[in-house]
């Protein structure tokens, strides 16, 4: 599957979305933002400068910080696919913030949502 489109997706374009999903189920943009950070390793400020540049999908998981050791407890199905099974790396990374936005509007505690 080319998944190069995705890839080049702007993240700030994404990003309001995910806020959305979680505000219509009565969760915060903070809470948001935890998610983001604990995936990936980026503080505010850095991610800040992230959306405030455009960065597409590729580049912003590509300079992560520190991609959480945990994400192998992420499990469960996303558009379809186990995010466990999926091979690309890249789409696994994206797929894993899916469906943690996904368990943030489905109401879990953050505790279970970030693995803790």
């Amino acid at each position: 599957m080319n998944n190069t489109r995705v890839y080049k997706m702007s993240f700030a374009g994404v990003y309001p979305h995910y806020i959305q999903k979680a505000e219509k189920k009565g969760r915060t943009k903070e809470e948001v933002d935890e998610i983001i950070f604990w995936l990936t390793g980026y503080d505010a400020q850095t991610f800040q400068r992230l959306l405030d540049n455009k960065t597409d999908f590729e580049t912003f998981f590509a300079q992560a910080p520190q991609i959480n050791p945990n994400v192998s407890k992420i499990t469960g199905v996303i558009c379809g696919y186990r995010v466990e099974e999926i091979e690309e790396e890249l789409m696994r990374q994206i797929r894993y913030l899916d469906k943690l936005i996904d368990e943030l509007a489905k109401g879990k505690t953050m505790d279970k949502i970030l693995r803790k």
